[in-house]
C-alpha cells in the first residue's frame, strides 16, 4: 500500500506571513476570520500554527461546494448564477460575508482553481483572493503555475500578503 501524499502546507514565507499577521492582529487587539475554497483550510492552519493564535483567530469556513458559499458565507446566490465560484465579487463577498457571521474584524478568502485541469472555464492557476476590514476591502486576481500544491501554498501566500498589507494600511 503506498502512503497518502502529505497536504500542501505552507512554506516559510508564508509562516513569516502568519506570524507577522498574528503580531500586527494582537497588537491592534482585532481579529480574523477566513473563507476559503481552494485551499481547503491551509490558510487557517498557518495561522494557527502561530502560538498565540487563539487570542485573535476567529475561525475558519471551508466552503469547498458552491452552494456553501451561498448558505454559510451569504454570497448572493444571483452572483454565484452569473459568474460562478470563481471571480472577485465571490472572493470579495466571501471576506465580507465571514468577517459578518464569525464577529472579526477582518475577513479574509481564497477562491480558484487548484487543478489538475480547468473548473467552470477557468483555467487551472486562476485564483481571486480578498481581505475584508475597518477600512474597506482589497483584493486580488492571479494567474499562478505549478501542480496543485504550488498553486494551493502560494494562495496561502498570497492572501496572507494581502492580509499583513491591510494590517499595515489600518495601522498607520
Amino acid at each position: 500500500m503506498t502512503p497518502a501524499a502529505e497536504p500542501a502546507l505552507p512554506g516559510d514565507h508564508a509562516a513569516q506571513l502568519a506570524r507577522e499577521a498574528i503580531g500586527l492582529l494582537t497588537a491592534a487587539g482585532q481579529t480574523v476570520a477566513v473563507a476559503e475554497s481552494l485551499t481547503g483550510g491551509l490558510v487557517t492552519a498557518a495561522l494557527t500554527s502561530v502560538p498565540g493564535a487563539s487570542a485573535v483567530v476567529r475561525g475558519g469556513v471551508v466552503a469547498y461546494a458552491t452552494e456553501l458559499k451561498s448558505e454559510l458565507l451569504g454570497v448572493p446566490p444571483g452572483l454565484l448564477a452569473r459568474h460562478g465560484a470563481v471571480h472577485p465579487e465571490v472572493a470579495a463577498a466571501m471576506a465580507s460575508g465571514v468577517r459578518q457571521r464569525l464577529g472579526a474584524t477582518y475577513g479574509a478568502a481564497t477562491t480558484g482553481v487548484a487543478g489538475p485541469g480547468p473548473a467552470e472555464g477557468k483555467p487551472q492557476g486562476t485564483v481571486f483572493l480578498a481581505v475584508d476590514g475597518p477600512a474597506g476591502a482589497a483584493g486580488a486576481g492571479l494567474r499562478l503555475t505549478g501542480d496543485r500544491g504550488q498553486v494551493r501554498g502560494e494562495s496561502v501566500r498570497c492572501v496572507l500578503s494581502l492580509l499583513v498589507s491591510a494590517l499595515r494600511e489600518d495601522d498607520s
